[in-house]
């Protein structure tokens, strides 16, 4: 049987309507696809706490996390993966590529000109719709 795991992801928004994408490094599973930011709830964390933990980790800035956009359950090869994406805005700070190969701000209407990890795209559909 496949495990589950459960996972948080920022989408962060500017004022001027472009989002923060990440492009996965070579030496990550599912390499050179963008995704947003984020990561592993770890026991005893809500959500909404891990995804502050995980980007401060991932790119060294503060985030306040908003609503749930969307609650994802994808099928991988060899993991389920449970994906909660959150809107969040940065408090304090400005992302680095710590873990990431690339960073970048993309408008959002631009966002399927990417390739993207398939567990976000629901969340990409969400956005445009």
């Amino acid at each position: 049987m496949k495990k589950t795991i459960k996972v948080v992801a920022a989408v962060c928004i500017d004022e001027q309507k472009n989002v923060l994408c990440a492009l996965r490094s070579p030496d990550m599973s599912l390499p050179n696809l963008w995704e947003f930011a984020g990561g592993k709830v770890e026991a005893g964390e809500t959500p909404q706490e891990s995804l502050v933990r995980e980007i401060q980790e991932e790119l060294g800035c503060t985030i306040e996390v908003h609503e749930l956009i969307e609650d994802i359950v994808h099928e991988y090869p060899t993991i389920i993966v449970n994906l909660l994406t959150y809107r969040t805005t940065i408090i304090e700070g400005t992302p680095k590529a710590k873990e990431h190969a690339e960073i970048k701000w993309v408008p959002l209407q631009e966002l399927r000109s990417l390739a993207w990890a398939p567990a976000d795209i629901p969340t990409i559909e969400k956005l445009l719709d």
